[in-house]
């Protein structure tokens, strides 16, 4: 059954410049689409242009939380990037205080920009978030950020934060973190997220799961991700692989089209 790696950056270093044994080693481990994620607009070009050369490649558009540097959008830009029918999600976009410091009410805005620009969008929200929990709900309830929808990326927070995500209708995503020894924390919520909500990723090449760690992660690697978490459950690989895929393009339905 062919997977979904619903969150990458093939246009990082380490994976760009080797992108056609990239693609072929996902195609070899049956991962059959990808999402390629923007963190800033200077690189958003080089996003769409793979979804635009890659037919089993999407993108999204957005400036990440810890991006300091580089332009930076109001919705109504966000928005006319958002039009061509490659993009099919807003992000990555939320809130990090473990890695920027200070006063980060510019955090809080742009995270505010982009839910107002998903809405406008009808596109559901890719959300970082770390270090961050009441005020990530808070801001995605005061900002309406069900009426967008959208998936908690990469999530390591906990069960209460997880809670209150899927409660405004949004997925959550398991990363290669939840095979690392340390996760217990983390494989409870994998245990108990819905099936109707859940999806796999590798947030390449970073985060390389067990039995890559060390190495640079890449989209092949969500089969190990979508093993671990099968067995986790107590389910067949092939079902949470076919659950996983249905779930992603009934997320985003414009990679569906």
């Amino acid at each position: 059954m062919p997977l979904v790696d619903s969150h990458c950056h093939i246009n990082f270093d380490g994976l760009a410049e080797r992108l056609s044994e990239v693609l072929d080693n996902a195609r070899r481990n049956d991962v059959a689409h990808l999402l390629c994620v923007s963190v800033n607009m200077e690189t958003f070009p080089q996003v769409l242009r793979l979804a635009r050369d890659y037919e089993n490649v999407f993108a999204s558009v957005g400036v990440h939380p810890n991006e300091q540097e580089g332009y930076e959008p109001d919705a109504l830009e966000l928005l006319a990037a958002s039009g061509d029918p490659n993009v099919v999600a807003i992000g990555e976009t939320g809130l990090d205080y473990f890695r920027s410091e200070g006063d980060l009410d510019w955090q809080r805005q742009r995270f505010g920009t982009h839910i107002r620009a998903a809405r406008q969008a009808s596109l559901p929200l890719i959300i970082h978030t770390r270090d961050a929990r009441e005020d990530t709900l808070r801001i995605m309830r005061e900002e309406g950020a069900e009426d967008a929808g959208g998936v908690m990326h990469c999530f390591t927070e906990t069960w209460e934060m997880a809670k209150g995500a899927l409660d405004m209708g949004f997925h959550i995503s398991l990363s290669g973190i939840v095979t690392f020894r340390n996760a217990e924390d983390l494989r409870d919520v994998a245990r108990r997220v819905p099936r109707e909500r859940l999806l796999v990723e590798t947030d390449s090449p970073y985060l390389a799961p067990v039995p890559q760690r060390g190495k640079t992660n890449e989209p092949a690697f969500v089969r190990h991700v979508a093993e671990f978490v099968a067995e986790l459950r107590g389910e067949e690989y092939e079902d949470l692989a076919e659950y996983t895929t249905e779930n992603f393009f009934g997320l985003f339905s414009r990679a569906a089209a």
